[in-house]
């Protein structure tokens, strides 16, 4: 492990008591803000408006490189995908995704997972660590970079990389204040979405924040039978739970849910599908995001046909529930969450 700590690990607010304390005065701590989130430093000596003596003090006590690029591959359809070494060699993904209207950062919050769905690449080998605030943002700043290399400013993040954001709430909270404030990345919080698998406890503490993000619940079942099948947390915080503070969070915040389903055949994409999420919807503003499922080795899933998607589809609409079905990215660079990692472990194995 490194023996100093990272600066991005510091909120402004922490930084500009660091300063006072270094008898500095308080807007260098803005300077040197601006130069990491906003200029995209990756070194002290390149904050040229800052005292020599200031940036040699800053380059003996902290630490601004870049996470370790293990791999970068980019998609026939631009999107791009980096798997990142750690310091402590832990593996992680994050994707540059863009698109006609938005170019997307899909960010990492854990080395590993612990939730193990049984259609995701990420938990398999189980979960290692949290990662920290600052490994957070650096995959944010690294992203940022290769956008503007194509000259697409990065306009939306989603945490939905490998790991479950939720279970590493204060690491992810205190990263997406960074990431959300004017003198930091300044993206703005309606365009920050935080995806979970159903932890109940934390979408209810996620409703207290006070922030105007996106949530995105990764449902993937109709009711607890379904559900279990595919999705061992809902063991824990059962279908209905999560239905209801769903409803508890809407009521809270009025912001409109995403539920996240993915489309397995003859494992979600049914009828009697349909007819339970029009009944547990009810009285919720949401959209839902229909995803094709990606292929895994590991899983003998199947992916529905164009004609049975596009059915299912139509009978989710005809119910009142607005329904998109996701095109697919970056299938060619196994830019489903953990391929990219799993198939860098087996080879090492190999």
């Amino acid at each position: 492990m490194t023996s100093k700590p990272d600066i991005r690990d510091l909120s402004l607010d922490e930084l500009t008591r660091h300063m006072a304390s270094l008898g500095e005065k308080s807007y260098r701590a803005a300077q040197i803000f601006a130069w990491i989130y906003q200029k995209g430093a990756w070194s002290f000596d390149a904050m040229k408006n800052l005292p020599v003596e200031l940036r040699d003090r800053l380059k003996n006590n902290f630490n601004l490189s870049p996470n370790t690029i293990a791999q970068r591959i980019i998609s026939g359809d631009k999107t791009t995908k980096f798997l990142l070494d750690l310091f402590d060699h832990e593996k992680v993904e994050c994707v540059l995704i863009p698109t006609a209207t938005r170019t997307t950062a899909c960010i990492s919050t854990q080395a590993g997972c612990k939730f193990g769905c049984k259609f995701c690449a990420s938990g398999i080998g189980g979960w290692t660590r949290n990662l920290t605030c600052a490994e957070i943002l650096a995959q944010v700043l690294q992203v940022k970079e290769e956008a503007l290399k194509h000259k697409r400013p990065l306009s939306n993040i989603v945490f939905m990389g490998t790991g479950e954001p939720l279970d590493n709430f204060d690491n992810l909270f205190k990263a997406i204040r960074t990431i959300n404030s004017q003198k930091g990345s300044g993206i703005g919080a309606r365009h920050i979405t935080i995806s979970t698998v159903g932890l109940v406890p934390r979408i209810n503490q996620l409703a207290r924040q006070n922030l105007q993000i996106e949530l995105a619940i990764s449902l993937h079942g109709y009711d607890n039978e379904s559900r279990n099948l595919l999705m061992p947390v809902n063991r824990k915080y059962p279908f209905d739970e999560l239905i209801k503070a769903c409803r508890e969070y809407f009521k809270a915040t009025k912001r409109q849910i995403t539920f996240e389903y993915i489309l397995i055949k003859d494992v979600t994409c049914a009828e009697k599908a349909v007819l339970s999420l029009k009944k547990a919807f009810k009285g919720i503003i949401c959209k839902m995001n229909l995803i094709p499922y990606n292929p895994v080795s590991e899983f003998e899933h199947k992916t529905p046909s164009g004609k049975e998607m596009t059915d299912f589809r139509d009978r989710l609409e005809e119910c009142g529930i607005h329904a998109t079905i996701r095109t697919p990215r970056g299938r060619d660079v196994a830019a489903a969450c953990g391929q990219l990692r799993i198939m860098h472990s087996e080879k090492k194995r190999s």
